[in-house]
């Protein structure tokens, strides 16, 4: 008898993937750069240039993981007023309509999360459209309650796991993890990089015999060979600061075409 199909779009998308034999491409788009209204723009451009799943990164005055472009485009949209509430009006108003099919993932500080309590952000973020959120500084070992409670709805949380991981950390981590697991390319913060480094082959091959969640590569990713060299070892593939360089002026146009470059990337 077959299993019952995925309600979560995050799970479906992965189920539907692996079954066509693909892999998800996925942007990182900061919420309120160059406008609080931007998303309701770039969001459609880049479902239609062939982005599997958003990743929406929640402005934060002092994230731990991003590089300069991705700090800069944070300091334009705090500096412009963006709240929080913001985003999630912006988004519910995207994911409200009907042609909208494209999984949506936040980038979230656990300050953030803290701050509204976690149960009325979870609230606030399924109601949004958000189907699962990456919180790159919430510990492992302080995550258990907040991973049930974002079982309890359905809702994906997603870690991190990076180069230096050891891999009794990193198994406890993959138990905490739902949708997907984020693993980190390089050792540092975000930022474009010329190569991917080679021992990746290998961090993912050990990941993959601790878990079946899908396995998507971020920091560092940014070129056409870089998504393809990923294409045959991961599940899926990130791309932040090469593409959150071109908000700052709102040029959605060319973060199209470089949304379809890479993305196309994935299936030559």
């Amino acid at each position: 008898m077959p299993a019952n199909p995925p309600t979560n779009p995050i799970d479906a998308l992965f189920v539907r993937l692996r079954s066509e034999g693909r892999k998800a491409f996925m942007p990182f788009l900061t919420a309120g750069d160059p406008s609080v209204d931007y998303l309701k723009t770039i969001l459609p451009a880049a479902a239609a240039a062939g982005a599997s799943l958003m990743e929406i990164g929640f402005p934060y005055s002092d994230p731990i993981a991003d590089g300069p472009t991705i700090q800069a485009s944070y300091t334009r949209a705090l500096d412009r007023g963006l709240k929080v509430a913001d985003i999630f009006r912006t988004l519910a108003e995207v994911s409200a309509s009907p042609e909208w099919n494209t999984p949506l993932a936040g980038m979230v500080s656990w300050s953030l999360i803290h701050r509204r309590g976690p149960d009325a952000f979870l609230e606030a973020c399924v109601a949004s459209g958000l189907h699962g959120a990456v919180v790159p500084d919430l510990p492992a070992d302080e995550a258990d309650d907040f991973a049930a409670r974002c079982r309890d709805r359905d809702f994906k949380l997603i870690l991190l796991v990076t180069p230096t991981t050891p891999m009794a950390r990193a198994e406890r981590i993959v138990a905490l993890c739902s949708g997907f697991l984020y693993c980190v390319s390089v050792v540092g913060i975000t930022g474009e990089r010329d190569f991917i480094p080679e021992p990746l082959r290998d961090q993912l091959a050990r990941l993959r015999n601790l878990t079946d969640l899908p396995l998507c590569v971020g920091f560092g990713v940014s070129k056409p060979e870089h998504v393809a060299h990923l294409k045959d070892i991961a599940d899926g593939v990130i791309v932040g600061s090469a593409i959150v360089r071109h908000q700052e002026t709102g040029d959605t146009a060319a973060i199209a075409a470089l949304i379809s470059q890479l993305a196309g990337a994935l299936k030559n």
